[in-house]
């Protein structure tokens, strides 16, 4: 049995050399890494960049249950990116924080007037019945444009259950119970409604021309008219300002907007449906035929009224007044066209859709009709001047923090503080790198209290190597050389390490799940900082004092090693072996 715990030995300590180019591998690898992504520096918070911070709270209107959920939460984070993208920001971050709070955090640089209205009030969603139409590539065209949902495949709305009651005969829109073979899959398997993406010579009439309509669509008010012409929708601050002016409208006032998915601009009327109507929308495969995803949607009574009227007489109007518009915050959403009257409650959208767009239209026709509304529970404005004397206070803070840290541990332990510098400074290194990476990869920015944790972890780091160190101590002190009592310190010491990390880990998780706001940046780095300190005490503190263990200066006991013998109270010097610590004065004991 011997042999075998002899192989065993080098296993413990004849390789630490191997770990340490490991760990260093693994550093390298990281900083690579992050000169490759571009990011050499953590992305700052607010607090330490400049900038405006929002909180807004979610609430429930009186008479709904349950109306803050993640769901209806996420849908809002998305809605609410868009409107701040739409302001030009980058880098801006729009995220839950609990179960009912959305922080939006937006650089230096934007206007806070302009911020707090575009991401302070509730998304307007509604339907209004399209007037006339003109591409966005030919803005100075006067004539109505065809049906985009025929020409360019996009969507088409029919009654959930497909019995769209009127057969005019609109060239764009077939209303034949049979199609024509020119039909599509899609077209076919929506009973009789024309599929989006039909061309439009699949009418029920052959010989109709798709380019003229059978009857002239009625014009649009003249002043109207000249405001879609003069409409900008090519650049995303043209449709920015087009957006805000047609959300500023009143509900009966008709308004021009974009749809930039068509690249189609509209001239629209007063709303017929409100968003609110909508008691759920959902993104579905068609399983009745082939086409593919659809949306499906849900209305209240009142709801079904109105949809059902307008859809009965805008159905026996030709392209493209046969449209109805999904208008979310001023912008069109979506444009589909309409074969009959939509009655029962329930519609459904076809077309070319993948899963995602399907997906995204679904939110975005929930969130109209979802019973929340947002109260901004406070606004912080820090400007880059005061975010920089911050970052500068930070930073003085911890190099204060590192440099007592350091003290002590150079009079303290001497030759043994090499070890707990270099692992400070290859934690440092680490946390560096981490957070530079995790800044593009989930959003973390570093804030104040961010940089409060890893001061704090300084501390934490250090007690781990104290800890190890003492344990190592208390060996030699029982009569044990060094390389001994380096790998019997450690196992002792390890558990003692774990259980203190594994209390402040757990600290930190609890503090991050239960707060919001900027705390969560405290808890957040402390957690990471606490992991860190696992993987450095492990894989280079331990494997770097059993390299050092094998050196003469450290191994006799030198007074500058920190292992001096009589600083540890034993008569020098440090022998091989266990031996009793002090001279023996009881006969008996000899």
């Amino acid at each position: 049995m011997a042999a075998p715990k002899k192989g065993r030995k080098p296993s413990a300590q004849g390789k630490p050399g191997r770990t340490l180019v490991l760990i260093l591998i693994a550093i390298v690898a990281l900083t690579g890494g992050m000169f490759l992504s571009g990011h050499t520096t953590p992305r700052l918070g607010i607090d330490l960049a400049g900038g405006t911070s929002i909180t807004l709270k979610a609430k429930s209107e009186p008479g709904q249950k349950n109306a803050v959920n993640k769901t209806n939460m996420e849908t809002a984070v998305g809605i609410i990116e868009r409107r701040v993208n739409g302001l030009g920001v980058s880098e801006a971050e729009v995220q839950t924080q609990g179960n009912d709070n959305i922080i939006v955090n937006i650089p230096r640089g934007t206007n806070e007037k302009a911020a707090r209205e575009q991401v302070g009030t509730t998304a307007k969603l509604s339907f209004r019945p399209v007037l006339n139409g003109l591409p966005i590539t030919d803005p100075g065209s006067a004539s109505p444009s065809p049906s985009p949902s025929a020409s360019s495949g996009k969507d088409e709305k029919d009654g959930k259950d497909g019995k769209g009651d009127d057969k005019s005969a609109a060239p764009t829109a077939s209303s034949s119970a049979e199609p024509s073979d020119g039909a599509t899959t899609q077209g076919r398997a929506l009973t009789g409604a024309l599929a989006a993406d039909a061309t439009p010579s699949a009418s029920a009439s052959p010989s109709a021309e798709p380019s003229a309509p059978a009857t002239p669509a009625a014009p649009a008010p003249t002043g109207l008219d000249k405001q879609l012409e003069a409409l900008d929708c090519s650049t995303r601050e043209a449709r920015l300002a087009a957006s805000d002016k047609a959300r500023a409208a009143k509900p009966e006032d008709p308004v021009v907007a974009c749809d930039p998915d068509s690249q189609f601009k509209y001239s629209l009327g007063p709303v017929a449906v409100e968003g609110k109507q909508i008691s759920d929308a959902e993104a579905t495969i068609d399983t009745q035929g082939a086409s593919g995803w659809i949306v499906t949607m849900d209305f209240d009574k009142k709801g079904s009224d109105q949809f059902g009227t307008i859809t009965s007489e805008i159905s026996k109007k030709a392209a493209p007044q046969n449209q109805f518009a999904i208008v979310l915050d001023g912008e069109i959403a979506s444009a589909p066209s309409v074969n009959g009257p939509i009655t029962g409650g329930n519609a459904q959208i076809s077309g070319s859709f993948t899963q995602e767009e399907a997906t995204n239209l679904a939110n975005m026709l929930s969130y109209g009709a979802l019973p929340l509304t947002f109260e901004e529970q406070s606004v912080t404005t820090v400007t880059a001047a005061l975010g920089g004397e911050q970052l500068e206070a930070g930073l003085i803070a911890g190099a204060i923090g590192l440099a007592l840290v350091v003290i002590y541990l150079v009079v303290y332990y001497r030759g043994l503080s090499l070890v707990a510098i270099a692992s400070l400074l290859v934690s440092a290194a680490l946390t560096y790198v981490i957070m530079a990476l995790l800044g593009p990869a989930i959003g973390f920015a570093l804030n104040l209290p961010a940089v409060c944790g890893a001061i704090v972890a300084i501390g934490i780091t250090a007690d781990s190597f104290i800890v190890f160190f003492e344990r190592v101590r208390d060996e030699i002190r029982e009569g044990r050389s060094l390389r001994p009592a380096v790998e019997r310190g450690w196992p002792r010491a390890r558990r003692t390490i774990l259980v203190s990390d594994f209390v402040s880990f757990l600290a930190a998780a609890v503090l991050f799940v239960v707060t919001v706001g900027k705390v969560q940046g405290f808890a957040f780095t402390l957690g990471l900082t606490t992991l860190l300190d696992v993987v450095v005490v492990f894989f280079f503190t331990k494997p770097l004092l059993t390299l050092l263990a094998r050196t003469k200066f450290f191994a006799d006991g030198h007074p500058w090693s920190g292992f001096d013998p009589k600083r540890l109270g034993i008569t020098p010097p440090i022998r091989r072996g266990r031996r009793p610590s002090a001279p023996l004065t009881d006969p008996k004991e000899a």
